[in-house]
C-alpha cells in the first residue's frame, strides 16, 4: 500500500504530526535514521517521502543521522520518488553559510557574517568585521548552538582560548554583526508546501533557545539584550501579518526545493528586516496555536494527504 514515509531522528518532534496523520487516516511509516544501511542494489518503496532531519541531531547522540539521510535521499531521488525537503533542503539545513548565500540571491538581507575555521581565524574574522557588539554561532547548529554575544575582540579571545569554547560540529564558526531588536523579539514565518501559513513572535529575552516544539527546554539562559523579561508568552502568533518579505521567502523556498520551513528574522529600531535562519525541520508551539486557532501539523497532514492522494 502506498504511504507517507517520515524520515527523522527525534520521536518527540514527530509525535504531533503522527497524531494528525492518524486523525486524517493518512497511512504512514517512520524511518528513524540514527543508524542503518542503504541498499543501492534495491529500489525504494513507492510512496511520498518527507525528510525532517535536524542540524542539531548530534546533540541527541545521532552524530551521523544527516549523512545517512543524505545517502537515503539521493537513493530515493535517483529512483524518481517524490521527496519533500530532499537533498537540497538538507544541504541548507546543515549550513547557515549555504542559507545566507541563497537568501542573498533573492535580495533578502542577512546580517554581515564571516565564516572561520581555526581559533586564530575566528579572532581575525571578528577584527575584519569591524563592528561591536557581535555574536558567534555555529554554522551547523539548531537550538541556538554556539550563540554568544561579545562587546570586544579581547572578550572573544578569552572565550576562544578558554575552557568554555564550543566548536561547531562541522568546524565552522560564524562571526556575525549583532542586530538589536527594540523589544527583544524575533519573528518566525512558517511555510507549508512552500506557502506562508503564519508568523509567530518569539520573546528572546531568556536566550536563543528558540525551538517552538513543546519538547524543547530553554537550557541556554544567555540574555542577548539585557532586556528584563515581562510576564508574557514566549511564542505568540502575529495575527494579520503581511509583509513584502513573504513573497521573497516563498520564491527562495521554491528555488531551493523546500516544502516545509520556518524562516526567522529580526527587525532593528529602523524596522529593517535581517533574516538569519532557515529551519527545514520546523516545529510548532501548541499553546500559541491553540490561542490563535491555527494548527501547523494539521495543515501539514492535510498537505501530505493531498500530495500523496491518500
Amino acid at each position: 500500500m502506498k504511504k507517507l514515509y517520515i524520515i527523522h531522528e527525534n520521536k518527540e518532534w514527530t509525535d504531533h504530526l503522527v497524531n494528525r496523520l492518524e486523525e486524517l487516516d493518512v497511512p504512514y511509516e517512520e524511518w528513524f535514521l540514527d543508524k542503518g544501511t542503504v541498499d543501492l542494489t534495491n529500489e525504494p518503496p513507492d510512496g511520498l517521502f518527507y525528510n525532517r532531519i535536524s542540524a542539531s541531531s548530534h546533540t541527541r547522540d545521532h552524530r551521523f543521522a544527516p549523512e545517512l539521510t543524505g545517502a537515503v535521499l539521493s537513493w530515493l531521488e535517483q529512483h524518481g520518488r517524490t521527496v519533500l525537503n530532499g537533498t537540497r533542503a538538507l544541504q541548507l539545513e546543515l549550513s547557515k553559510v549555504n542559507q545566507y548565500t541563497e537568501l542573498q540571491k533573492e535580495g533578502i538581507r542577512t546580517p554581515k557574517t564571516i565564516a572561520a575555521v581555526g581559533k586564530e581565524q575566528v579572532i581575525q574574522a571578528a577584527e575584519k568585521l569591524q563592528t561591536t557588539p557581535f555574536i558567534t554561532k555555529h554554522n551547523r547548529a539548531g537550538k541556538g548552538l554556539g550563540v554568544q554575544l561579545f562587546q570586544s575582540i579581547e572578550a572573544l579571545r578569552k572565550y576562544v582560548y578558554g575552557p568554555s569554547f564550543e566548536e561547531s560540529i562541522d568546524g565552522i564558526t560564524l562571526i556575525q554583526e549583532y542586530i538589536q531588536s527594540p523589544d527583544s523579539t524575533i519573528t518566525r514565518c512558517e511555510f507549508i508546501g512552500g506557502r506562508f501559513l503564519y508568523a509567530v513572535r518569539v520573546d528572546t529575552s531568556e536566550g536563543f533557545e528558540l525551538c517552538p516544539a513543546d519538547a524543547c527546554r530553554i537550557d541556554d539562559m544567555f540574555c542577548p539584550t539585557g532586556f528584563e523579561a515581562e510576564s508574557k508568552p514566549k511564542f505568540e502568533i502575529r495575527e494579520g501579518f503581511h509583509h513584502p518579505i513573504i513573497e521573497k521567502y516563498e520564491r527562495f523556498l521554491q528555488n531551493n526545493q523546500i516544502a516545509m520551513a520556518g524562516i526567522e528574522f529580526i527587525e532593528d529600531a529602523q524596522n529593517t528586516i535581517f533574516t538569519y535562519d532557515v529551519n527545514t525541520n520546523t516545529n510548532y508551539n501548541s499553546e500559541a496555536e491553540q490561542k490563535a486557532g491555527k494548527f501547523g501539523m494539521l495543515e501539514m497532514a492535510k498537505h501530505f494527504k493531498q500530495q500523496g492522494n491518500f
